[in-house]
This record gives structure tokens, C-alpha cells and sequence, in this order.
């Protein structure tokens, strides 16, 4: 007597490689070079944050380091300067600033010679900061979807609000 076959196959893989919109909008190419995860908060609150445009920018190439949490991102103040286009002592008074306003915490390394390396910069200050604003911006998005939809519905056919 054989036993009946019970072993159930794969599905195959899906051939449908249709692009994301990161893909559609900037291509292929461009999109192998890698991108950084920049929350829109953090793009539309940079007044609210009260940063200026040299520390958002010092920002945002400290986020685009940070690949993988836990592995806090690690960049010398030139290579920050360099991809700015500022000089290192600009960079260097904005990330004081940075840390003095609780964005950035800098822990200072040495090299194998007993040097002073690349400085690791931690962005919990910063993430804490965004996730604080959250709120707004949900309080925001729901007021706004409100007034649109009392926009859309004609006056006889709105309920009543309290308010």
C-alpha cells in the first residue's frame, strides 16, 4: 500500500516586479544608490523643532547614516562638512547646538594610537522629539478631514457637532 503524497508544493514566486513609487519617481538606477527613511514630521515641524537649515541638514545626513538601529551612526564632522558644503568648524557649532538642545548625544571615541576618532552620534533625543509631535499631527490630519468633509456635504444633510 503507498501512502498518498501529502507534501504540498511552494507557490511559485510572483513574476510581478511592478516599481514602488520611490522607483517610479526617480528610477532604478537612482534608487540602487540607496535612500534615507526621513519622517514627514520631521520635514514639516523644522520650525516647531526651532532648528535652523544647517542643523536640519546635519540631521538629516546623520539620519541617512543610520542604516540599522542600534548601530548609531558614526560620520566625522569633515565628511558632514564636505557633503553640506560648509565648513567643519559650521558643522561643529551646530552640532553643539544640537546636543545643547537635546537632538543629538556625541560620544567622543579614540583611535588604536589614542587619537581622537570620529565622534558616534545618538538620535534618541531626536526620534523622542518627532514621536512628542506626533499627536499635533494626527489632532491636525483629523481636523482637516473634517473641514473637508463638511466642505463636500451639503448644509442640510451635515450632522451636528458639539463645538
Amino acid at each position: 500500500m503507498t501512502m498518498p503524497n501529502t507534501v504540498v508544493p511552494f507557490p511559485p514566486k510572483s513574476e510581478d516586479k511592478t516599481p514602488g513609487n520611490f522607483e517610479k519617481i526617480w528610477g532604478k538606477k537612482v534608487k540602487g544608490h540607496g535612500y534615507a527613511a526621513i519622517p514627514s514630521i520631521m520635514i514639516r515641524a523644522q520650525h516647531r523643532l526651532g532648528i535652523n537649515t544647517t542643523q536640519f541638514s546635519i540631521l538629516i545626513q546623520l539620519l541617512e547614516y543610520l542604516r540599522t538601529p542600534g548601530r548609531d551612526p558614526f560620520p566625522t564632522k569633515q565628511q558632514l562638512a564636505d557633503r553640506i558644503g560648509i565648513k567643519s568648524s559650521t558643522v561643529k557649532a551646530n552640532m553643539q547646538a544640537l546636543e545643547k538642545a537635546g537632538f543629538i548625544e556625541r560620544e567622543q571615541h579614540r583611535t588604536a594610537v589614542g587619537d581622537w576618532g570620529a565622534n558616534t552620534y545618538r538620535l534618541d533625543g531626536l526620534i523622542a522629539k518627532i514621536k512628542a509631535l506626533e499627536p499635533d499631527f494626527t489632532r491636525e490630519r483629523e481636523e482637516k478631514e473634517e473641514a473637508r468633509k463638511k466642505a463636500e456635504t451639503p448644509r442640510g444633510k451635515r450632522t451636528k457637532t458639539k463645538g
